[in-house]
């Protein structure tokens, strides 16, 4: 694979990672809008976010190149 491949391999799943950071989030709002919502499930779905967030920091990060030292 190419690195024009890979970078956009990357970009294809950071998209996918958006897009599903962007889902839990509007997820988590109408939850925290229903007094009878589940806290466990609430404290879930931000967890999940919380990796989400941290995938897509690491593959933004693959995307910059190296810089020489």
């Amino acid at each position: 694979m190419t690195a024009s491949n890979d970078a956009a391999e990357i970009a294809r799943q950071l998209a996918e990672l958006r897009q599903e950071h962007r889902d839990l989030d509007s997820a988590i709002e109408h939850l925290g809008l229903d007094p009878q919502a589940d806290e466990l499930t609430v404290k879930r779905l931000k967890k999940r976010k919380l990796w989400l967030k941290d995938c897509i920091a690491r593959l933004e990060s693959a995307l910059i190149p190296d810089q020489p030292a």
